[in-house]
Parts: C-alpha cells; sequence; structure tokens
C-alpha cells in the first residue's frame, strides 16, 4: 500500500510509485516541493513514467533521454514536434503543470467484451450454448452498471491455437432493432449468432460476447417506425433482478447457463479475496 501526492496526476503516480517501492517511505511520498520532485525523477528511468512504454522507452533513449528527470527537461518544442503533444503534456506534468483532468467517475466503456477460457475443451453444442448464455449474462449485467444501453451483440467461438488438433475460429454479430440492456434481448441473439457459426467436430478452447455500439439509458431514441419493440417493463425486471443478485441473499440466473458446468475455468491457484470474501479472512490461532 502506498500513497502519492504531487501537484500534476503524472507526479503523484511517480510518487505513489516511490511510495510503493522504498519501504523508508513509510508508503507515503509528498511530491508538492519542486526539490524533491527533481530528486525523485532522478532516480527513476524514464519507463516509469506514466504513458511511456517500452517503444517510446527505446525512442527516447536515442536522443539521451534515460531517466524521468532528463524528460522533464526536454525542450517542449522539440517534444511536441517529434513525439506529439500527448508526450508534451506529460513533459509539462512532470513540471507541475497540470494537463490531465482528474476523473472522479470513469467514463462509460464504449465496447464490452466478456470471454474467458474454458478449464477443458468444449466438445458439445450444448455445452458451449451454457456458456455463451454466461457470458452474455455478465456482459449485459456489466452494461447496466454504466446505464447503458446497446445495439450491436457479437459472439465467438475458438479452438486452442496450439497442439496437432484441428483449429478453427469464427465470430458472428447482430443489431437490435432498438437499443436495450436487457439480457434476454442479448443472450436470444448471442444465441442465434452461436447457431450459425457453430461446426461439430472441434475441441473448443474459447468463446466471448462484444457489446458495442452504446446509447445512454435515459436518451435512447426508439425508431418510430420500427415493428420491433422492447418488452414491457424490461427496465424494472432487470433491475429487479441485479438488486436480488447484488443483495448477497440469493442469485437468479438463466436457466440457460447451466448448473456445475466442467468447462468452467480452474481457480485452483486463485488468490484470497480477503475483501470481498469473510470465509477467506486468514485466522489467528
Amino acid at each position: 500500500m502506498g500513497v502519492g501526492f504531487g501537484p500534476s496526476k503524472t507526479l503523484a503516480k511517480l510518487a505513489n510509485h516511490a511510495a510503493k517501492k522504498w519501504s523508508k517511505t513509510g508508503g507515503v511520498v509528498d511530491l508538492s516541493n519542486l526539490e524533491r520532485q527533481r530528486k525523485l525523477m532522478a532516480l527513476l528511468p524514464v519507463s516509469e513514467v506514466w504513458g511511456i512504454g517500452s517503444r517510446l522507452e527505446k525512442k527516447l533513449s536515442q536522443i539521451g533521454i534515460t531517466k524521468a528527470l532528463h524528460l522533464a527537461d526536454a525542450n517542449v518544442a522539440m517534444i511536441r514536434k517529434h513525439f506529439g503533444v500527448i508526450l508534451e503534456r506529460t513533459v509539462r506534468e512532470l513540471n507541475g503543470e497540470p494537463c490531465i483532468a482528474l476523473e472522479d467517475v470513469p467514463p462509460p466503456k464504449q465496447q464490452i467484451v466478456c470471454s474467458k477460457s474454458f478449464g477443458q475443451r468444449i466438445i458439445a453444442l450444448e455445452d458451449m450454448q451454457h456458456a455463451v448464455v454466461m457470458y452474455a449474462t455478465r456482459a449485459a449485467e456489466k452494461l447496466r452498471e454504466q446505464n447503458s444501453k446497446c445495439k450491436h451483440i457479437g459472439v465467438f467461438i475458438a479452438t486452442g491455437r496450439y497442439g496437432n488438433e484441428p483449429q478453427y475460429a469464427n465470430s458472428a454479430s447482430f443489431t437490435c432493432h432498438y437499443p436495450t440492456s436487457d439480457t434476454r434481448d442479448i443472450v436470444s441473439l448471442a444465441m442465434k449468432g452461436l447457431d450459425t457459426i457453430w461446426r461439430e467436430g472441434y475441441r473448443f478452447a474459447k468463446a466471448g460476447i462484444m457489446l458495442s455500439d452504446f446509447y445512454q439509458s435515459n436518451v435512447a431514441q426508439l425508431d418510430m417506425f420500427s415493428e420491433q419493440l422492447p418488452r414491457a417493463n424490461a427496465d424494472t425486471l432487470m433491475k429487479t433482478l441485479d438488486t436480488i443478485n447484488h443483495s448477497g441473499l440469493g442469485k437468479v440466473w438463466f436457466a440457460g447457463q447451466g448448473i456445475n458446468n466442467p468447462w468452467q475455468m480452474k481457480r485452483e491457484m486463485l488468490s484470497p479475496r480477503y475483501t470481498t470474501c469473510l470465509d477467506e479472512l486468514p485466522k489467528a490461532k
């Protein structure tokens, strides 16, 4: 655990990194002082600066910028000309000039993907249907969590990429007539897509659901000429479903998900969930 303070977001992230890395800091680093800022940046490689990846690090090293302090002291006009406005903002942030706004609430996602590799290969259509329904259900929950609806629903399946067994991968997508966050709509279109891409004789290792073309729930516009309309009381039903599942008192799920599916992800090495599961808290003897 570490806490970092700074006059800009980039400096605050450097302070947080230092608080975690060096125990002598006591877990807290304050970079409100210019001298402390420069002292820390002189110690850290440029790769530790937020937004500097391996490729950009190589390009910077070619012009002698290997430390965070070198980047902070670089000519702003030169950086903008050769690396663009994004890195220019980083240089300004390293000098204490806030250029990246803090977000109290992260912006809504523009795409939701729910996908996992199977614990064991799937060869039967029924098992694949259970997996697709489960992933579609979870994707719909994420969609409602950010108060969005979608019109584009996609599904994909794939065999393993390695080994000598036959390989196959395919995807299908459909557009709903109206923006929806109703799990029933998303499951229905996902199953329709699965029927078009399923092939017998393969050992499938992965499947997933993709949602896109989002609308905010309170501003979604319906097509007055469409014969397809949202289900009656769909929003109320989904809200009730989510309330029950988040209450901790019980679970409600779609029968299409199946029960005790053997293909689910292996979790023998799952880390203890100390912050979310009381049964997994360490016990003092």
